[in-house]
């Protein structure tokens, strides 16, 4: 089968590019974690040329995530929400590389929260237009800035971020809970522990993750599993707080990794919520139809 375009899709900490045919199938991917905090420099065309060097420079290149952010490649401004996949099109920059490559970058997306604060999104944008099956729907993506993205009629309304993954690698990893931890093994007992904690008190995070470290020195959790108990703490204080907005009814779509959304999943089943999986990769399909509507390919 013939390539129509190249998907890239460059985030913060890793970068995936796939070769993808003229019916939308995924023929080769690339992967690396080499996403733009690595990029010494600038050197955005060389790093891209290491990895797709050998594809055909003739095809063109559609580039979603935080390649175009402040630390990216190029900026582009965001889109304000409602944002759907014709005002996301319409804002789409062509840029050639040094070998002359056509890449076309999409912008992010912003919202606003009900106090006027601004939110913003990069990549998450093209996931929920490949995504999107009408009507009203719910999607998470969750990750290092987990969001929550409420969608209508293929219409991105409104999102909200969660440093959820980061905060738990700060604490983890820089902070006193994590000195009693002696492995990174999962424990799907602790995990849910944590989340039940969690969902009980939402507002009382700071008061309750001292417990990472209290259960330790009491010998009421075995080191190894403290990493997954502070994990579903934090995770369950995200989704507490985030299901104030919809109703009990909402369905959830998880568009994630299996090893990171399973854990999300059944926290959101502690909490009584229906949620699925989504296809981790739909973001090479929205990349297309984004691709199609501003003309960038048949």
């Amino acid at each position: 089968m013939t390539t129509q375009f190249i998907s890239l899709d460059w985030g913060t900490t890793s970068f995936r590019a796939y070769r993808v045919g003229s019916d939308g199938s995924i023929l080769e991917t690339i992967a690396a974690a080499e996403g733009i905090m690595a990029v010494k420099d600038g050197a955005f065309d060389e790093v891209l040329e290491s990895h797709i060097g050998a594809w055909d420079a003739g095809m063109p290149i559609v580039a979603s995530g935080m390649v175009t952010s402040r630390q990216g490649w190029v900026e582009l401004p965001y889109v304000p929400c409602p944002a759907n996949v014709n005002t996301i099109a319409g804002a789409v920059l062509r840029h050639k590389t040094k070998r002359g490559r056509s890449i076309h970058f999409i912008p992010g997306v912003s919202s606003r929260n009900a106090d006027g604060t601004p939110d913003v999104a990069r990549g998450e944008e093209t996931q929920i237009i490949g995504a999107s099956q009408g009507g009203a729907e719910h999607f998470l993506t969750p990750g290092t800035h987990c969001k929550w993205i409420d969608v209508n009629n293929g219409e991105i309304s409104a999102f909200y971020t969660y440093m959820t993954g980061e905060v738990f690698a700060l604490l983890k990893n820089h902070s006193i809970l994590g000195r009693l931890m002696t492995g990174d093994r999962f424990s799907d007992a602790a995990f849910e522990r944590g989340v039940r904690n969690a969902l009980k008190d939402p507002s009382g995070f700071l008061h309750r993750i001292f417990s990472a470290r209290t259960l330790a020195l009491f010998d009421e959790m075995p080191g190894d599993d403290i990493s997954s108990y502070l994990s579903g703490q934090v995770i369950g204080t995200e989704i507490g707080h985030a299901i104030t907005r919809n109703s009990n009814s909402a369905h959830y779509t998880i568009l994630a990794s299996p090893a990171l959304a399973t854990h999300y999943v059944t926290a959101m089943k502690i909490a009584g919520l229906s949620v699925g999986f989504g296809d981790p990769t739909v973001a090479v399909k929205g990349q297309r139809l984004i691709a199609k509507t501003a003309g960038i390919i048949p």
